[in-house]
């Protein structure tokens, strides 16, 4: 049986149970899956591993160890988290964690919190402000630290419901790529989680007990148009249990000749034949 200490200091304390094993292969075979589908890896490249403290971005960081450990990762990680000065926020949590598993990593504070508290009015969701903020100082951070890339731990519900609050709210057919570039064209932003489920990332991390940090800056603000789709999904996955892996199928599984973007699919070259 696998020791889980030879793998990273990250795993130490793993469950033993059949289980947990079983989770542990899921979750690495389906990040393996959509680092090589999406084509992430430039061998020798260096990726800043964005940590929130939040179960999905610790998953994240694990299990790219894992993979570089068994040389299916061939680049250096330097997990980053930018404390960006919410109220209560736990700053000595993730320092100690990060030093005490041997992990490479860079802590960076930005008060963008007073930022965001100052520019939005009453009422209004931060999100969108925040997010901008946020990605902005990643971004720095990566060049400062030679970075090709900004590594996130978004994972298969995320981008099924930003799918859904674009199509309900934004009027188009968009969602989070797995891999883009930036504006600037000089850093790749990835999301190795993108088959995973929210629920298998709660899982993993739970049972290692990593010290969860909640994002009180959003989740205390109520009517969130997230959470409201994220409402719709739990619903359709009660009654139809596997509607949420059928519908993340469908995002790989576009048909433009059966969709009405004359930009996708070129309708007025359709012809009969003679």
């Amino acid at each position: 049986m696998l020791d889980h200490s030879d793998i990273h200091p990250l795993f130490h304390g793993a469950p033993d149970s059949t289980e947990f094993l079983k989770l542990r292969k899921r979750i690495v075979r389906q990040t393996r899956e959509a680092v090589e589908r999406y084509g992430m890896v430039r061998k020798g490249d260096r990726w800043l591993v964005c940590l929130s403290g939040g179960k999905d971005s610790y998953t994240l960081l694990a299990v790219l160890h894992e993979l570089q450990w068994r040389g299916l990762l061939p680049v250096e990680l330097l997990a980053c988290n930018l404390d960006q000065g919410q109220p209560g926020f736990p700053a000595t949590v993730l320092p100690e964690f990060l030093q005490r598993r041997g992990v490479p990593h860079r802590i960076e504070y930005r008060d963008t919190y007073s930022i965001v508290m100052d520019k939005i009015p009453q009422g209004r969701t931060f999100c969108a402000l925040c997010s901008r903020l946020r990605r902005g100082n990643l971004y720095r951070i990566a060049r400062e630290e030679g970075c090709a890339a900004v590594v996130l731990g978004h994972h298969r519900d995320d981008i099924l419901e930003t799918f859904f609050m674009n199509l309900f709210h934004g009027g188009r057919l968009a969602t989070m790529p797995p891999k883009l570039v930036n504006e600037d064209g000089d850093l790749f932003v990835l999301r190795p989680l993108a088959h995973v489920a929210e629920a298998d990332c709660d899982r993993f991390a739970r049972a290692l007990d990593y010290p969860i940090i909640p994002c009180d800056l959003c989740g205390s603000q109520d009517g969130l148009q997230r959470q409201q789709v994220k409402q719709i999904l739990d619903g359709w996955e009660r009654n139809s249990p596997g509607r949420r892996q059928v519908m993340f199928r469908a995002l790989m599984n576009a048909r433009p000749s059966h969709l009405l973007d004359p930009a996708l699919f070129d309708f007025a070259a359709l012809d009969l034949k003679d």
